[in-house]
């Protein structure tokens, strides 16, 4: 009779292996609480309410990221908008300084304010009445447009035509009187002489 492999293997030593104990509530790993199914289980409810599988950002993130990256591309543009405006202003600045300058220049001599006038001619200037003082000659000139005013330094100078033009196109905010004889006497009833104010009257 042949024996069995098993027989054979008994009578060179070997041993059988042992049978698994067997623990009441059915098959291995189930009804057991530290079980390796209930720490799947736990691992996955976790991964279920943390930030999402590995690498990714959940929605909440994204749009905080979102608002933060907003927010920063705002400020960088209120802060060059701050910057060019500061250049615009320092620019103008300069462009005065230089248009003060060569008005400067060109009214050297060139003023035709008398000493001697008398004759208050008044104006509105930077939303103020100014006056000139002129002579009768001049105040018929300067009514007729032959003459004009350029504020300069806080004077009030008193130029011919072909001056106050060139004035008026280096610095026409300069210009504190020009009349146009064509434009109807209302427009400027200070040119009236019977608009005149005396010059002991203070106002």
């Amino acid at each position: 009779m042949t024996e069995s492999l098993r027989d054979q293997l008994l009578s060179l030593g070997f041993k059988p292996a042992p049978r698994p104990e067997r623990r009441p509530g059915g098959p291995r790993g189930q009804g057991r609480k530290g079980g390796p199914d209930a720490g799947k289980g736990a691992r996955k409810g976790q991964g279920a309410q943390g930030a999402g599988p590995q690498g990714q950002r959940t929605p909440a993130e994204e749009a905080e990221i979102d608002l933060g990256k907003a927010w920063a591309l705002r400020a960088e543009a209120e802060k060059r908008e701050r910057l060019e405006a500061e250049r615009r202003k320092q620019e103008e600045a300069r462009q005065r300084r230089e248009a003060r300058a060569r008005l400067e220049a060109l009214l050297e001599g060139k003023a035709l304010n008398h000493p001697e006038a008398e004759i208050a001619r008044h104006f509105e200037y930077g939303g103020k009445i100014k006056r000139v003082y002129v002579t009768p000659e001049q105040l018929k000139a300067l009514n007729a447009g032959q003459l004009g005013v350029v504020q300069l330094n806080g004077r009030y100078l008193l130029v011919d035509a072909g001056v106050l033009a060139q004035a008026e196109a280096i610095f026409p905010a300069a210009i504190a009187l020009k009349v146009d004889p064509d434009a109807p006497a209302e427009d400027d009833p200070c040119a009236d002489p019977r608009y005149q104010v005396p010059d002991d009257l203070v106002w």
